[in-house]
């Protein structure tokens, strides 16, 4: 898998099929990434749960909190990983672990890890890296442009005015290919300042 451009399709084909997604490194702070990501997913209709140790005791949108994907106690479709790359390998020797094994690995924006993505991949997961569930949500359903920003779907008719739970049609025609430069640009940036 060339996990430098993503197909529109696989990544559509994951967005449709998976229905429970743990994020590892959620947090309850409503100016922090994961919890703009995680209540998006949340509202439209995918059953998230919010994996963080440090905020154990806590809920995240009426979700409890969980130490760890091991204390989740039930089948898992997808694990989006909200950690920096050097915490990624864990989570997925953690993920494969788990019985039932969860259908995907997704890394978010800047994460990548080669190894740990072979490794998923070796085990029959599907893997998806430097790349936000909730960002491709927006962008294959078209979603996004209620926003000015060009989501690379072409259609005839402006997608609605999400609601509360409201899943929209990814199946919009896409052209010019997944790629997100300007982030995989700052991704490489950030490796090679650190």
């Amino acid at each position: 898998m060339n996990h430098d451009a993503y197909d529109d399709n696989y990544i559509r084909s994951i967005l449709n099929s998976v229905k429970s997604i743990a994020m590892v490194g959620a947090s309850p702070v409503n100016v922090r990434p994961s919890y703009f990501a995680f209540k998006y997913l949340a509202q439209r209709g995918y059953d998230m749960i919010p994996v963080n140790p440090g905020h154990v005791g806590k809920t995240l949108m009426g979700k409890p909190f969980v130490a760890s994907l091991a204390d989740i106690g039930r089948p898992i479709d997808m694990i989006d990983i909200f950690r920096n790359s050097s915490h990624i390998m864990p989570v997925v020797e953690e993920a494969l672990k788990l019985s039932p094994l969860p259908k995907v690995i997704w890394m978010q924006l800047g994460a990548r890890d080669d190894a740990a993505a072979e490794k998923a991949e070796a085990a029959g997961l599907k893997v998806v890296m430097n790349r936000c569930p909730k960002i491709e949500y927006g962008r294959l359903s078209s979603e996004i442009s209620w926003m000015g920003v060009n989501s690379r779907t072409l259609s005839a008719k402006r997608a609605p005015i999400p609601t509360q739970g409201m899943r929209l049609s990814l199946n919009r025609t896409s052209f010019g290919g997944g790629q997100t430069a300007a982030s995989d640009r700052a991704a490489k940036n950030k490796t090679e300042t650190s």
